[in-house]
Order: C-alpha cells, then structure tokens, then sequence
C-alpha cells in the first residue's frame, strides 16, 4: 500500500521558501526540495511541472495572502489606503528578498516582469480607485500612484515622503 503524505502541496511550497533563503535560486532543485520533503522526485511532478513553477506558486500564493488581507481590511480614507498598499508592498518584498536580489533567478525571471509587473500595477490601482476622486481621470491617477508605489516604495523611500507628494494627487 502506498505511503500517505499530508499536505504535500504545502510541505513542497515551505521548503522552497526556505531553500530559497539559505541556498538562492541556482542550489534550489526539485531534487534538493524533494529529498528535504522525503519524497522521491517524481512526486513534485506530480504537484508542479518544473523548479520555476514551484518558486513561481510560492511568489504567486503569498502575494495572493497580502492581497486578501488588504481586501478583508476596511481603510478609513486615502492615507489609510495608501499606507496599507505600501506596508504590503514592503512586507511582500523582504519575504522574498533572497529571491528578488538573486542574479540567477533575476536571469531566469527577466524575460516576463514586465509583464507581471502590469498585471501588479493594475491590482495595486484597483485598490487605489475608489480613493482617486480628486479629479481628472482616476484610472490613470490609481495606476500613476500604484506604480509610483511599487517604484518608490520598492526603492526604500520612506512612506511621509512618498505620501507627501501622491496626496496632492488624491
């Protein structure tokens, strides 16, 4: 009879967040992953097509839990709003920092960012909307300051200094 693992999916998904951290991009393999999990490779194809499709679900999962924790949060103005996306955006990033800073997986990774980073832009301004009321137009004015965040929020500019200016836009 069959060995019956609990949770395969999500032991496979914590041990690349932690290979990732102690070993980078280049030494995180299916069969370093696998062999953590006390699995046999095989059985990671059976969850995930590839390495990259691994980390990819992580990245994707754990930006999907900050998103529902904005969604289930109930700001009380643009500031509120603002501080929150820009919290989210800070903690997304140093949860993946290993990943994020590593020249192998910025290689890899390269070739689709811009199009994710479009995909991040537009739901970051979907959150942004409905506090762009200022006039002109509030589609352009949430993607300006949903891109205004992940630019400068990303780059470590502190939150006053950024707010600073975007509120003169709200």
């Amino acid at each position: 009879m069959p060995k019956v693992i609990e949770n395969v999916r999500e032991q496979l998904l914590e041990e690349v967040r932690r290979q990732i951290v102690e070993r980078g991009y280049a030494e995180t393999t299916v069969r370093s992953v696998a062999g953590a999990c006390g699995l046999g490779v095989g059985t990671v194809y059976n969850y995930f097509k590839s390495k990259d499709m691994l980390i990819a679900t992580v990245v994707a999962e754990d930006w999907k839990r900050c998103t529902d924790r904005f969604k289930n949060s109930s700001p009380k103005g643009a500031e509120e709003t603002v501080r929150l996306i820009y919290d989210m955006l800070r903690t997304f990033e140093a949860e993946h920092e290993a990943l994020f800073t590593d020249p192998e997986a910025a290689k890899k990774f390269s070739s689709i960012f811009t199009e994710r980073h479009g995909l991040l832009r537009g739901q970051i301004a979907e959150f942004l909307l409905p506090v762009c009321k200022n006039g002109g137009d509030p589609e352009f004015l949430s993607q300006f300051i949903a891109e205004s965040l992940l630019t400068w929020g990303t780059a470590g500019v502190p939150f006053e200094k950024l707010y600073t200016i975007l509120k003169k836009l709200i």
